[in-house]
């Protein structure tokens, strides 16, 4: 990592943001699986996902808008921690697996419970955030991964590199001697995402980037998923990379998109 970062990272105020809520239940979207993770570095991987309800970004091309928008609030369950864990450890046969925290932005709730019940059986977490909300909890997972927004996602609100930076800092703290595998994710659409994904490499050179050729189609703008184009995009991003011969950073398809298009609960 470069001198610049580093002591960004170093100097970095390691308070807990106050946007998160601090009610005692839990705002949960849906919770399904066991099914496998569609992206990012732990792809294939067996996982139940519990997608939680909130956001604190309003992109226009998210694809879980119901997990985002307050008028689909009546849809979120209030869970405690318990019911919540019990839900995972029924749809995995009370056999230990991978939990995928989702959302909306997790990092809004107070999941460090619910990932301390988990451990105790022998689960483990991953959570996918765009680290605008920095938790002291991140340190107990067993997977960061971070998903800045670039513009191509239609996000009005600017990436806060130092919150980013403080979701790093968070987790680098580990518990009980181990810290969590961290990762950067970024959804690419076009050349002006492809130019902010560079500038996150620069910026964090010593965590992993995967790129993802982005859905233009999310449910909530077409009914048919555009495969070709979607397809025809990521060709676009591989040819791009390699032209630029940035042979540091990890493609991938978002597996679930071009398995079940904008299906639910996979």
């Amino acid at each position: 990592m470069s001198n610049i970062v580093s002591e960004s990272l170093a100097s970095t105020q390691i308070e807990p943001d106050l946007q998160p809520s601090k009610q005692k239940k839990l705002s949960i979207s849906e919770t399904f699986g066991p099914t496998i993770q569609g992206e990012g570095a732990l792809i294939g991987k067996p996982t139940v996902f519990v997608r939680t309800g909130g956001c604190d970004y309003r992109c226009q091309r998210c694809d879980t808008l119901y997990a985002v928008l307050p008028e689909h609030r009546a849809e979120w369950q209030q869970m405690t921690t318990q019911e919540v864990f019990t839900q995972v450890r029924e749809l995995a046969h009370n056999r230990p697996i991978l939990v995928t925290l989702s959302g909306g932005n997790p990092a809004m709730q107070p999941l460090e419970e619910l990932i301390d019940l988990g451990h105790a059986e022998g689960y483990t977490f991953a959570i996918e955030t765009q680290g605008s909300i920095a938790q002291p909890w991140f340190a107990k997972l067993d997977y960061l991964t971070l998903s800045p927004k670039a513009p191509g996602m239609q996000n009005p609100q600017p990436t806060n590199w130092e919150r980013l930076d403080r979701c790093i800092s968070y987790a680098r703290q580990g518990h009980d001697g181990k810290q969590p595998g961290i990762c950067l994710k970024i959804v690419i659409f076009d050349e002006e995402d492809y130019q902010y994904a560079k500038h996150v490499a620069e910026r964090y050179p010593n965590i992993p980037l995967y790129l993802q050729a982005g859905n233009h189609t999310p449910p909530h703008l077409a009914n048919e998923i555009d495969i070709n184009g979607i397809l025809s995009r990521m060709d676009w991003l591989i040819q791009r990379v390699v032209e630029d011969q940035w042979y540091e950073v990890t493609i991938l398809p978002q597996l679930h998109t071009l398995l079940w298009g904008n299906k639910r609960g996979v």
